[in-house]
């Protein structure tokens, strides 16, 4: 029996491309002994003092309301419930095009089995402190120039590697899911290696 391994991911529910990337994590889950745990991180926090496009800091703005439900969530239920809550708020706002707000975060977590009534979280504080830890979590090990998403991994040699992305679309599919897998475990295992990229021509693809 193959042992399993746990990977990290670290989302802001509002970002298109670590959603597509924690879909393509969920597909490397069926066809690779990984199990995916999911944590929060903020654009918000990232981008606090930066100077952003009015545009940019205005999506900010609003941007702190999911992610301190999901840690409201977490904090009541367990690390074990953004699973299905990332699933039930990222459906509605990625492919389903829903405006984020309170209707939203209460539908998403009903759908979750979650109390909507922590929906109420999205206009608190009472959070932040451990938002910002789990966000910090996440972030340290891999600096802060990236953004999300944040994946930490067991390496070649068996310590953890963090890295940020891949940044995908659309996210694959069955065995193209776990190639993809075993190419980015390689490059990122590799001690000395930073980066690859290229011009990004493609928005992204829900299917």
């Amino acid at each position: 029996m193959v042992e399993r391994s746990s990977v990290d991911m670290w989302f802001d529910p509002i970002c298109p491309w670590a959603w597509l990337t924690s879909r393509w994590l969920l597909e490397v889950e069926k066809v690779r002994p990984v199990d995916i745990q999911f944590h929060v991180m903020s654009l918000s926090v990232l981008n606090e003092g930066r100077d952003l496009p009015e545009k940019y800091r205005a999506m900010m703005e609003t941007a702190w309301a999911p992610v301190r439900i999901c840690v409201a969530a977490e904090r009541a239920y367990g690390p074990q419930v953004l699973r299905d809550l990332y699933t039930a708020l990222g459906t509605r706002i990625h492919p389903g095009k829903q405006e984020r707000g309170p209707e939203l975060y209460r539908a998403a977590l009903a759908e979750a089995g979650l109390d909507p009534d922590l929906a109420a979280a999205g206009d608190s504080t009472e959070y932040d402190v451990a938002l910002r830890a789990s966000h910090d979590a996440g972030m340290k090990p891999v600096g802060l120039d990236v953004g999300t998403p944040v994946i930490h991994a067991p390496g070649p040699d068996g310590n953890k590697i963090a890295f940020f992305g891949p940044v995908i679309t659309p996210a694959p599919k069955g065995e193209a899911a776990g190639k993809l897998w075993d190419g980015v475990l390689l490059v990122a295992g590799t001690p000395g290696f930073y980066e690859i990229k290229r011009t990004r021509e493609a928005s992204p693809v829900f299917d």
